[in-house]
């Protein structure tokens, strides 16, 4: 564990005590390089920011969408929809750590100290669709099996590494669009790392172009 996390408020008896990328590669989640994720704003194709530091230690990241199809209550179309709620999650975790790291403070995912939370907009003009929450799950759970909850690690009683992924949550489903499900995530980090990234660099990722001989690979 970083410095970070080791001064951090959290109580010792219900730190994490294993590393966040043990689980990650366990689960089969490719992080990607450097030179395909650390862009500037001018250059990622998008003009927001995907990630956003705020001096307090929040740390929001923007909604993603995925998946083929609008949803509905039938149990297959539900799958799909966690499956691609699941693949957004890992898309959010690679998106974050690249925005820790970086600048090279000295912060990662092992960071997050607990997760705030999450918002899941699901895809359905179904006026009858009542499974919203359950397409959100592919997401909410995948988060909690690296971060800890009720995920992947979860024996039926309790997850070892403790509840630092479990998060408030809305799954509102009505939306339209030619996707499944858009979810977005607010997660908290130490205010010291966050006012380090914000001092070294700024607090958008993609980065603010003047700051790009600050990056470190």
């Amino acid at each position: 564990m970083s410095k970070f996390y080791e001064n951090s408020i959290i109580p010792k008896e219900i730190r994490r005590d294993y590393d966040v990328y043990e689980r990650i590669s366990d689960l089969g989640i490719n992080l990607g390089t450097y030179d395909e994720h650390v862009k500037d704003i001018t250059s990622s194709g998008l003009p927001i920011a995907t990630v956003l530091f705020h001096e307090s230690g929040l740390v929001y990241l923007s909604g993603e969408g995925g998946g083929d199809y609008q949803m509905n209550d039938d149990p297959e179309r539900v799958k799909h929809g966690q499956l691609a709620a699941q693949k957004i999650a890992d898309n959010m975790l690679t998106r974050l750590h690249w925005a820790l790291k970086c600048g090279g403070e000295g912060g990662d995912l092992n960071d997050i100290i607990y997760t705030v939370k999450a918002l899941g907009m699901v895809v359905s003009t179904d006026v009858d669709f009542d499974s919203g929450p359950a397409v959100m799950n592919g997401f909410s759970l995948r988060w909690q099996s690296i971060f800890g909850g009720l995920g992947d690690y979860f024996d039926g009683s309790e997850d070892k590494g403790g509840y630092s992924g479990v998060h408030t949550r809305s799954a509102i489903g009505g939306f339209t669009g030619r996707f499944s499900i858009e979810p977005e995530i607010i997660v908290a980090i130490p205010p010291e790392l966050s006012k380090e990234i914000i001092m070294n660099r700024g607090w958008i990722f993609p980065i603010d172009p003047r700051f790009k001989s600050k990056l470190k690979k």
